[in-house]
């Protein structure tokens, strides 16, 4: 089951749509993220992953995604991580700048956040 760091659920159903919340690049295990953002992003789309997973989807079923960065100087390092965890067609996208992004693992600034929504035909 995802960890949620506050009032929210990780992935709500609307019908053959899916709205996953923000996941950010924290451990959920041990509760720390790097200062990287390179690695915060694997972690953020490895916590994503396993997100859908537990609604029966994978990285597949994602149709858009919202990316929120701290710094866009960083949206170079975060593309080259991300474009490995998406097949081709990739999703739709949109990339925000953000002044600060909640602290949930500690003082460990957070860099990057992703949200998504996800579409799977009824059986």
């Amino acid at each position: 089951m995802a960890t949620t760091f506050g009032p929210y659920t990780p992935v709500r159903q609307a019908g053959n749509v899916f709205f996953v919340s923000g996941q950010v690049g924290v451990d959920t295990q041990m509760k720390t993220a790097s200062q990287n953002v390179a690695a915060q992003a694997e972690q953020a789309l490895a916590n994503m992953k396993r997100v859908l997973e537990d609604a029966g989807l994978s990285m597949n079923h994602v149709v858009k995604t919202t990316v929120f960065l701290t710094d866009m100087g960083n949206f170079a390092k975060f593309n080259e991580v991300y474009e490995k965890h998406f097949d081709a067609p990739r999703p739709a996208r949109s990339a925000v700048a953000v002044y600060e992004l909640p602290r949930v693992a500690g003082d460990t600034t957070l860099l990057v956040e992703i949200e998504a929504v996800a579409y799977k035909e009824q059986a």
